[in-house]
C-alpha cells in the first residue's frame, strides 16, 4: 500500500478521535456488556443517593408541581425516533414520572440541587409502593377519598373529577404520613435526619392543603412569569400538540410502569448541581461501570441557572457516557416551548436563548 493511500485510511481512523476532542464530547467510553441491574436492593440504593448526592443548595421558588405545560410536546419525537433502553436523567419533580412513562428506560436518576426535592421523591415513592392503582395514588397523594367507581379504564380527567370532588380528609392525612414515613425508614431503613421527616410533613401538607388545584406558585415565594400557571390536574389532563395524552396518571399502564420501577428502586433522587463537582460525575462513572448510557436528559431551563459555572457543567456533561442519539429536553419557560437538542452538541459558553 503506498504511503498516500496509508495516509488516508489513518485520517479516517482518526476523525472520531478529532471530533471528540472538538467537540469536547465522549461517547460510550467503556465496550463492557451492559450489567446494570434489575433491581437494587435497598441498602444499595441508598447508598447511591448518600454517595452520589452534594450538600443541599439553594433554589429561589419551591417547585411541588410543574410549570411546563408544554412539557409534553416532546414525547411523539422521542418514542418514534429517540433512543430506546438506557439510563434517563432528570430534574424536579412529577414531570419525570410523565417521561419515564413514555420513554422507558432500564433506570432513572433525578438530579435536583434542593435536598427537599429529593425528599419529595421519596415521598412519591413510598406513595407508589403502597398504591395498587391510580385512584389509589390520588388518593393517597392529596388526602382526598376517591369513589370505588374510578376504574383502570378512566384517564386523568375522569379520575381527577371524581378524587378532586372530595374534601381533604385530616385523618387519611394522619394516616398516609405516618405510612410513609414508616414505609421509607421502617421497611426499607434509609437514614432519613430529623429534618427530612419534618420535611415529608412540610411537603406532604402542601399536596394535602392545595389539592388536585394546587400549581407552582402555591406556598411559594412569587416568580417573575407566574401568570397562567398550569395546575396539577391541569398538568395531567393536558395532551402534547398532536392530541396525544401521555400523563404519567392519564393511562394505568403508564402508571403501572413507574410503580414497578420504583418497587425495584429504579429510580434513585440525587441532590447535586449540575455544575457541581460529584453528582454528575459519579452518576457517570456509574454507567461507565455498568456498560451503560445516557439516552435521555431532562434538563428543563436549568441552563439559564449556570452561566457562572458554564465550564465545569459542560465537563460534567462530556464525563456521562452518551450514544449519538443521546438527547437534552429543554425548555423556554417564558415562550413557552419544550425541545429536543442533541447531547453532543453542547456550545463551548452559555448561549442563551440561541439553542435553537
Amino acid at each position: 500500500m503506498n504511503n498516500r493511500r496509508s495516509g488516508f485510511y489513518l485520517s479516517l481512523l482518526l476523525l472520531p478521535v478529532v471530533l471528540t476532542a472538538f467537540l469536547g464530547f465522549h461517547p460510550l467510553q467503556s465496550e463492557a456488556a451492559d450489567t446494570l441491574p434489575a433491581q437494587l436492593p435497598d441498602a444499595e440504593f441508598w447508598r447511591l443517593v448518600t454517595e452520589f448526592s452534594e450538600p443541599n443548595g439553594a433554589f429561589p421558588y419551591e417547585n411541588f408541581v410543574s410549570n411546563e405545560r408544554e412539557y409534553q410536546n416532546v414525547l411523539t419525537e422521542l418514542t418514534q425516533k429517540g433512543p430506546v433502553g438506557g439510563v434517563y436523567l432528570g430534574v424536579a419533580p412529577e414531570q419525570n414520572f410523565t417521561y419515564i412513562a413514555a420513554l422507558k428506560p432500564r433506570m432513572a436518576f433525578i438530579i435536583d440541587i434542593r435536598r427537599q426535592n429529593m425528599i419529595e421523591l421519596l415521598m412519591y415513592k413510598a406513595l407508589f409502593e403502597m398504591s395498587k392503582d391510580r385512584s389509589d395514588f390520588v388518593t393517597r397523594l392529596f388526602s382526598r377519598k376517591c369513589p370505588a367507581t374510578v376504574n383502570g379504564k378512566s384517564g386523568a380527567k375522569e379520575l381527577f373529577q371524581a378524587c378532586g370532588g372530595s374534601a381533604p380528609d385530616s385523618a387519611l392525612f394522619e394516616t398516609t404520613l405516618q405510612a410513609i414515613k414508616d414505609r421509607l425508614i421502617k421497611e426499607h431503613k434509609f437514614q432519613l435526619t430529623a429534618d427530612d421527616e419534618s420535611r415529608i410533613k412540610y411537603v406532604f401538607n402542601v399536596f394535602y392543603t392545595g389539592g388536585p388545584q394546587m400549581d407552582y406558585m402555591f406556598a411559594s415565594p412569587s416568580h417573575p412569569n407566574a401568570s397562567n400557571v398550569p395546575n396539577y390536574y391541569d398538568l395531567m389532563i393536558a395532551a402534547d400538540s398532536q392530541g396525544t395524552r401521555w400523563s404519567y396518571l392519564d393511562k394505568e399502564d403508564a402508571y403501572q410502569r413507574v410503580r414497578t420501577m420504583q418497587q425495584k428502586n429504579l429510580i434513585v433522587p440525587i441532590v447535586g448541581d449540575f455544575g457541581g463537582p460529584k453528582a454528575l460525575r459519579a452518576i457517570g462513572q456509574y454507567l461507565k461501570d455498568h456498560g451503560s448510557t445516557v439516552s435521555v436528559f431532562y434538563i428543563s431551563n436549568v441552563e439559564d441557572y449556570l452561566q457562572s459555572k458554564w465550564q465545569s457543567y459542560r465537563a460534567n456533561i462530556a464525563a456521562l457516557p452518551t450514544e449519538p442519539t443521546s438527547m437534552f429536553i429543554r425548555v423556554f419557560i417564558d415562550m413557552p416551548r419544550t425541545f429536543t437538542a442533541p447531547m453532543n452538541a453542547l456550545p463551548a459558553s452559555y448561549p442563551g436563548r440561541s439553542f435553537q
